[in-house]
């Protein structure tokens, strides 16, 4: 794999009620390696921008892909993942020999694919598409919490949470919801009786 060009593709988003799926694909120089790199979820916010205008100056290519949430709720979560990093994966401006995918799917793509439970955890090129990826959404999320303020949106990028729960009740659903993700559909369910 030495001379291998390799993609390394991961997504953020999969848990959210809200928001879209994104997804990242980035070729590392391996000449000029970035320090620092690693998941996305083990760096504080202050790392991850660092990071990510570093991975965006420094590596072969990088590219971004996402899949809406009225895609999300059409296929399901898993396949609107894999669309999000075939997307990314047909943004490189070059043409990995190989893609290395966090997770234990592969999406479609016109080069060899290898999945990697936990990848983001030991290989660089994951590593750095989970950063763009994640920084990528929650600054979405941070610009949907003005537009949609009392949501919480900045705060939880989306997830869950109770306060997020109790604004759906209060206030409804926006049109940035997956209305097939729990509570969304109980919520859709109880409005139609």
């Amino acid at each position: 794999m030495m001379g291998l060009r390799i993609a390394g593709l991961d997504e953020v988003g999969r848990g959210p009620i809200a928001g879209p799926v994104v997804a990242a694909a980035v070729i590392l120089d391996r000449v000029h390696p970035i320090e620092g790199l690693k998941d996305s979820k083990a760096l504080s916010e202050r790392q991850r921008n660092h990071l990510d205008a570093g991975i965006k100056q420094r590596a072969v290519s990088w590219a971004l892909g996402r899949a809406e949430v009225d895609e999300i709720d059409a296929l399901n979560i898993l396949q609107a993942s894999l669309l999000a990093m075939t997307r990314a994966f047909d943004g490189l401006k070059a043409l990995p020999e190989l893609a290395l995918v966090d997770g234990n799917r592969l999406p479609d793509l016109p080069c060899i694919g290898r999945w990697i439970i936990k990848g983001d955890q030991f290989v660089g090129a994951i590593q750095a598409a989970s950063i763009i990826a994640k920084v990528a959404r929650d600054a979405e999320m941070v610009a949907l919490d003005s537009e949609y303020p009392g949501y919480g949106f900045a705060a939880h990028k989306g997830y869950p949470t109770l306060k997020h729960r109790a604004a759906l009740i209060e206030l409804g659903l926006t049109p940035h919801h997956r209305r097939t993700f729990a509570p969304c559909r109980t919520l859709l369910a109880a409005a139609s009786l």
